[in-house]
């Protein structure tokens, strides 16, 4: 996965209109229909069954600038919507085509005479609230570094950012070529298959599961079902790849328990966070998936976590803000 930034300010009245049009209010698909080549047609009604979906679309720019970085692009990578110093939307790309019909259709031309012609459907969609200079350090950049055109990052920047705020694949159109590829590197692949631990990580993480289980069986803090040990994990509270090494090494704050029957999975992908005070707050993007919603009805809505501390604030604060998942802005 790939992940693009797309500058779109929402402060700017154009931009904003065209947020409204098209990702606020998803593109009606057989409305539009006659201004598409059947077979995107198909692959849009295939991606998504509901008739709708979220468009978005770049222009070529000057000379064909960003025409460069389209090319760059493809289904199953991610993109970020970014403005007004922060990133503050975000999904997978699930189908790419060019439509100057349909372009024009949705949001006319600029000042140029040109339409945003490369577009693209989005899948999985949520809302962020993270600064761009979070991001500039994140990544090592330039602290003066502004996302100025569509740009696509590097591949290494890509795995940092998907770590960073859990950024889950959603459906997108398979290529042939991405099968073929996938088929390749496993073929030439010849290293290890497994990695093994370092001595370190494996001493901390028993030394936690110790501090957090000292008997046979715990209480999952999620969902407070009393278990035995085989069931229930340390689970980190903040992601542990973006802890520093004194918060790795505060035992006693860092981790709670989560059973494995769903609560840590849950909490990992960011379907349910622990809001200040320690009431459950569950995604309303969790609704959209009926065997966790279904959990979280059963299991966690209304309840309240007793593992919350003032001490271990700083790191649920964390995850509400990087890993929760909140519903796109409106």
């Amino acid at each position: 996965m790939r992940i693009v930034m797309q500058p779109a300010r929402r402060s700017e009245k154009v931009v904003n209109k065209h947020y409204e049009d098209t990702i606020a209010s998803p593109v009606d698909i057989d409305a539009n229909a006659h201004l598409l080549e059947p077979r995107v047609v198909e692959q849009l009604k295939q991606l998504f069954p509901s008739g709708q979906a979220q468009m978005w679309g770049v222009v070529p720019g000057k000379k064909d600038v960003n025409v460069a970085q389209v090319k760059k692009m493809s289904p199953g990578d991610w993109v970020f919507f970014t403005g007004d110093k922060k990133l503050y939307f975000g999904g997978t790309i699930a189908l790419m085509w060019r439509s100057s019909d349909l372009a024009e259709e949705l949001w006319q031309t600029n000042g140029e005479g040109q339409t945003w012609e490369y577009m693209y459907a989005l899948s999985g969609t949520r809302g962020f609230g993270i600064p761009v200079a979070e991001i500039r350090s994140l990544l090592g950049w330039n602290p003066n570094r502004n996302i100025m055109g569509i740009t696509v990052l590097s591949e290494e920047e890509s795995d940092i950012l998907q770590t960073y705020l859990t950024l889950d694949p959603a459906p997108s159109a398979v290529q042939q070529n991405d099968v073929q590829q996938d088929e390749e590197a496993v073929a030439a692949y010849d290293g290890e298959l497994e990695r093994k631990a370092t001595r370190a990580q494996r001493g901390e993480q028993a030394a936690l599961k110790r501090r957090l289980l000292p008997g046979l069986t715990g209480e999952c803090a999620l969902c407070g079902r009393e278990l035995p040990g085989t069931f229930l994990i340390g689970a980190h509270i903040k992601k542990r790849a973006m802890c520093t090494d004194d918060e790795k090494r505060d035992l006693t704050n860092i981790a709670m328990l989560a059973c494995t029957l769903g609560c840590d999975a849950l909490y990992e992908h960011g379907y349910v966070t622990v809001a200040e005070g320690g009431g459950i707050q569950v995604s309303p993007l969790a609704a959209v998936i009926p065997e966790i919603d279904t959990h979280i009805q059963e299991r966690l809505t209304g309840r309240t976590v007793t593992w919350w501390t003032p001490q271990r604030e700083p790191y649920y604060q964390w995850h509400r803000t990087h890993t929760f998942k909140e519903l796109p802005p409106a």
